[in-house]
């Protein structure tokens, strides 16, 4: 690892938190002209999961930036007039179609990537390409079945063959239809003037990291790397050319770097207060959350119920610029019920209550009913304010 210039900035703690708040989009005034797609330009990459409760992430990042924006107009925002794509970035995530020539690098890798873990027969991926241009845009069903017989994970000869495809950057996935990916050719869903892989390696990691930068305001090497998973040493590489520039935060044990432009002016304005998806950009990362924030949060869908802590999907809640409790939430019919609230604080109640009735509304609920409250002394006090 090279050596690094001494930084001529210092933060404090705070300071970098403010700068993260207003990067991500939660400190000041909404781009409400620009909407979803502004959102997802300024983000750079918006996270899918299939695990759907109030809505699907990809639906809970705008909504907790934006407020109460039609569930149908942030699928059209993402998928209509060749505005986006998805790819592998910090996970399967949508990316903005600007973006495509900067992940020439992963489909390079891919290309040559020595080996895989299903076996594809001769002529099976020529057939899917085939197949797409003359009948596309196509879902893996579309092209033949996207399973055999065998268990979730046996794929069929064109879901192998199509997948391969994405990686290559041969074919596109354009959008989601009912959660199944519909591919299209990338000579066909991606402009001209953005197809191609003419960036070599060094300047598709600078770009990325310089991006990473801007949307997450300041971080440390693995908060920006972890942004587009890129390795560490390809951080190393490409920072010094990044733009972005090396900072002190106090009470962080590591380096930081930030964007300049977020380091222009002071941070000020409303804070919004909502409910999080814990695949949201804000949060993704749990070593950055704890060291930004002081709050320790961990996704336990995949943990054994009895081992649970705070429910399968809790959902960090954001007021004032903190992180002040979580919520685990269901919808039976017409209400959404509040499984398990957990509360830092009783100043955390009317913010919950708050949020919740938002989220309510949103999803076209009339009722909240709370069941568990982790301190039941409050219990009633978020019961009335929910009223």
């Amino acid at each position: 690892m090279t050596s690094l210039p001494s930084p001529a900035i210092d933060l404090s703690a705070d300071e970098a938190r403010r700068i993260a708040l207003r990067a991500q989009g939660f400190l000041g005034a909404p781009d409400r002209r620009s909407g979803v797609r502004g959102v997802l330009r300024h983000l750079g990459a918006v996270q899918l999961d299939t695990i759907s409760v109030l809505a699907r992430s990809h639906e809970l990042i705008p909504y907790a930036r934006l407020g109460a924006v039609g569930r149908d107009t942030v699928e059209a925002a993402y998928w209509t007039e060749t505005r986006a794509f998805e790819y592998w970035s910090h996970a399967a995530c949508i990316l903005p179609i600007e973006e495509w020539p900067h992940f020439a690098f992963r489909r390079r890798a891919y290309r040559t990537r020595p080996h895989w873990h299903h076996d594809l027969p001769s002529g099976a991926y020529d057939q899917v390409i085939k197949q797409l241009r003359a009948e596309g845009p196509l879902t893996a069903t579309e092209l033949g079945g996207a399973k055999n017989k065998g268990e979730w994970w046996d794929w069929s000869e064109s879901k192998i063959a199509v997948e391969r495809a994405l990686m290559y950057g041969e074919v596109v996935c354009t959008e989601r239809r009912s959660w199944k990916r519909v591919y299209d050719l990338a000579e066909r869903a991606v402009p001209d003037a953005l197809l191609h892989d003419d960036l070599d390696d060094a300047e598709c990691l600078r770009r990325l990291v310089r991006l990473a930068g801007e949307a997450l305001g300041v971080g440390t090497r693995a908060d920006i790397a972890d942004y587009h998973r890129l390795k560490g040493e390809q951080f190393d590489a490409v920072v010094a050319d990044s733009g972005l520039v090396p900072v002190t935060v106090r009470g962080w044990d590591k380096p930081a770097w930030a964007d300049p432009k977020a380091l222009e002016t002071t941070p000020r304005g409303r804070h919004r207060t909502t409910l999080l998806s814990p695949f949201d950009s804000l949060i993704w990362e749990r070593a950055r959350t704890e060291r930004i924030f002081g709050f320790t949060h961990r996704l336990e869908a995949y943990v054994p119920k009895p081992k649970r802590i705070h429910g399968y999907f809790a959902m960090p809640l954001l007021a004032g610029g903190r992180l002040l409790g979580r919520v685990d939430p269901a919808r039976e019919g017409s209400t959404l019920v509040a499984r398990q609230v957990s509360l830092d604080s009783p100043k955390a109640v009317a913010p919950m209550a708050q949020a919740l009735r938002e989220a309510a509304t949103w999803v076209g609920c009339d009722a909240v009913r709370v069941e568990r409250v982790d301190r039941p002394e409050l219990t009633a006090d978020l019961v009335r304010a929910l009223t």
